[in-house]
């Protein structure tokens, strides 16, 4: 355990330094959420929003599934100073128990006089621009009572940047084009990002991986990567991704690591384009959207659980040109 906790260490330092970095704890024009789901009260993902825009402001949410598909919205005012408590099983309505997907936090571009008077039909369109009234600043737990766990979720910064004509309670699949706080993805480049795993070989029992990957272009396919362990080896293997944009996938199960691979990291490119990309053509991740659209946006975030811990640990996953 002591040379996984400084490999975790180690994995975390990488992305210090790094030009187009992930950014956390700011304030912007909204936030993402990207890995929501909940199973009743007692496991539940539960987000925690501070307003400092100096005045009212209206905050629409939407709660999108794997596919980027639009399940449901909703909205609520928050003062200057005011801090909501957002629980996920309470806000999502009826039949969301065991979906998986993330949400968007955006704020509306009015300052209404009252609480009574934020949300409306006309605010929603017209959302808050890059750059103009950036004070919302979320932070995120997956709250798990039956093991008495609380583990973290890392909280996508913005600011968010939407599609000519969003409005913020219809929002679809192609609204939100970047967010700032993830990394932009270049063509044939990447960036690589660095997953880490810790596993043991036993399915669904001891040391247990789910890696989250996020973004807001189409990154379904079979992607060939490269697999190191903790020993410098290096094999390469393939893990597929089946959501568009938002997957949750254990690398216990890749097929073709080696048995003694059990603690080490993944590097994958996200500029290419793997050979059975099913979606249509221009959409995919790695390539580049057409002008005036903004780049791609992808993030990564690795969960363990090892019964040493006695908790789930949540570890950032690296990335560099």
């Amino acid at each position: 355990m002591k040379k996984f906790a400084m490999a975790a260490v180690a994995a975390a330092a990488m992305t210090a330094g790094v030009a187009q970095a992930y950014t956390m704890g700011t304030f912007s024009n909204g936030v993402v959420v990207p890995n929501v789901i909940h199973n009743g009260a007692a496991d539940t993902t539960a987000v925690g929003l501070i307003n400092r825009s100096g005045t009212i402001k209206s905050v629409y949410w939407t709660f999108f599934d794997q596919e980027s598909a639009h399940i449901t919205d909703g909205c609520f005012p928050m003062t200057h100073n005011d801090y909501e408590p957002f629980v996920w099983a309470a806000q999502s309505g009826l039949g969301l128990e065991g979906r998986r997907g993330y949400l968007v936090f955006a704020l509306g571009s009015l300052a209404p006089a009252t609480p009574a008077a934020a949300c409306s039909a006309a605010e929603a369109a017209l959302p808050n621009a890059v750059g103009a009234g950036n004070r919302l600043a979320a932070n995120a737990v997956q709250v798990m009572a039956a093991s008495s766990d609380v583990s973290y979720i890392p909280v996508i910064d913005g600011d968010l940047t939407l599609a000519a004509g969003t409005n913020l309670s219809t929002m679809g699949p192609e609204s939100l084009e970047n967010v700032a706080g993830a990394v932009n993805v270049v063509p044939g480049v990447g960036p690589q990002m660095l997953m880490r795993y810790f596993v043991d070989g036993t399915a669904n029992g001891g040391n247990e991986t789910r890696i989250v990957v996020w973004s807001t272009g189409d990154q379904r396919g079979t992607h060939t990567v490269n697999m190191f362990d903790n020993a410098q080896g290096r094999k390469s293997v393939n893990f597929a991704l089946t959501h568009r944009e938002l997957d949750w996938f254990d690398p216990e199960q890749i097929a073709g690591r080696p048995a003694n691979y059990t603690d080490g990291f993944i590097e994958w490119n996200t500029g290419v384009v793997p050979a059975d990309f099913p979606g249509a053509a221009g959409t995919a991740l790695g390539t580049a959207p057409v002008a005036p659209v903004a780049p791609r946006s992808v993030f990564t975030y690795s969960v363990v659980s090892a019964p040493a811990f006695g908790a789930v640990q949540t570890i950032l996953g690296a990335h560099h040109p």
